[in-house]
C-alpha cells in the first residue's frame, strides 16, 4: 500500500499510519483487522488493467472492489469510472477466478470511505469504522 513512508506491505501497517488515497490525498488508518478465512479468490496477471496495473501478479478476494477509470469502465459499465468487485473482471485468461482458499486477510479501516493504491491498482478500503453513538 502507498503510505507517506513509501510502498509498504499491508501486514506492516498499523493504526495511526498515514495512507495515500486517491480521493483525499492521505488518510489516517483507524483500524487493521486481520482474519483467517476461507474465501473465493481472483488472480490478476501483471499489466492486465493497464501499464503496471497491477505492477505484479496478484491475488485478491473476489469481493474486493477495484476502481476502473478507463475504456473498461465505459465499455462494461457505461460510466467513466466504476467500482467493481474483482470477480466481475474475470475473463478466464488474464483475470481468473481461482476458487475458495484458506487465506489470511488484512482489512484496512478508516473513518470514511477511501480508494487506496495497492500494487498499481486503485482499491476500495474496507467499510468505514462506525463512529460513537
Amino acid at each position: 500500500m502507498l503510505t507517506l513512508d513509501g510502498a509498504l506491505p499491508v501486514e506492516h501497517l498499523a493504526p495511526g499510519d498515514r495512507v495515500i488515497t486517491r480521493d483525499s490525498g492521505t488518510a489516517v488508518l483507524a483500524r487493521v483487522v486481520c482474519d483467517n478465512r476461507r474465501t473465493d479468490l481472483v488472480a490478476i496477471r501483471a499489466g492486465t488493467l493497464g501499464t503496471r496495473r497491477p505492477d505484479r501478479n496478484m491475488v485478491l478476494p473476489a469481493g474486493q472492489d477495484v476502481l476502473l477509470r478507463d475504456w473498461r469502465a465505459r465499455l462494461l459499465f457505461g460510466a467513466a469510472r466504476a467500482l467493481v468487485p474483482a470477480d466481475r473482471l474475470a475473463d478466464g485468461l488474464f483475470v481468473r477466478k481461482i476458487g475458495r482458499h484458506d487465506v489470511a486477510l488484512v482489512e484496512l479501516r478508516f473513518d470514511a470511505p477511501h480508494i487506496l493504491y495497492g500494487d498499481g491498482l486503485e482499491l476500495a478500503a474496507a467499510h468505514p469504522v462506525a463512529g460513537p453513538g
